[in-house]
């Protein structure tokens, strides 16, 4: 591997997060969660956007350099996917309680464990890491529009606390 390989595939994994024992995309999407009250949920909708899409670009390649590394499509110590995924479920969100947080993460977990359709489909759509950023940038707007609904309708009358 070249050291720039070794650098995106170091990203992919954020780090040492990947490589823990069970469930690693559960942990990348915790660690998207910890970080994101600090350095995604501030922003105005541009920025995070603008966050959303240059994360989709360079975890695209480094999801590739993963796929390379560990010799098989979509390793599961490749999370940089789910931050991408869980930062898009938070995208409406300008600041966040520890339940709007929580809720965020099941959603997000479910709809990317659960693949409804397209998101499994779409991991065949392009090549290498775009599919899979892809399939996690799916699930992310499902658990994006499921959170917002609930936060809107029935979280922000009945339940303002919990915001």
């Amino acid at each position: 591997m070249t050291p720039k390989e070794k650098i995106l595939s170091s990203l992919a994994t954020l780090g040492f997060v990947g490589h823990l024992p069970k469930a690693p995309g559960t942990w990348g999407s915790l660690a998207a969660v910890l970080l994101a009250p600090w350095i995604f949920i501030p922003f105005s909708l541009t920025i995070k956007l603008t966050i959303l899409s240059v994360l989709f670009i360079v975890g695209s390649w480094a999801c590739a350099a993963a796929e390379k590394h560990f010799g098989r499509k979509d390793p599961g110590q490749a999370i940089i996917d789910e931050v991408l995924g869980q930062w898009t479920a938070f995208l409406f969100i300008t600041s966040a309680s520890i339940f709007v947080l929580a809720l965020g993460f099941f959603l997000f977990r479910l709809f990317d464990i659960s693949k409804p359709f397209p998101v499994r489909h779409s991991e065949t759509w392009f090549p290498g890491g775009y599919s899979v950023m892809l399939d996690d940038l799916l699930a992310g707007i499902y658990a994006l529009a499921v959170l917002t609904l609930l936060l809107q309708l029935i979280v922000k009358p009945y339940f303002p606390g919990l915001m």
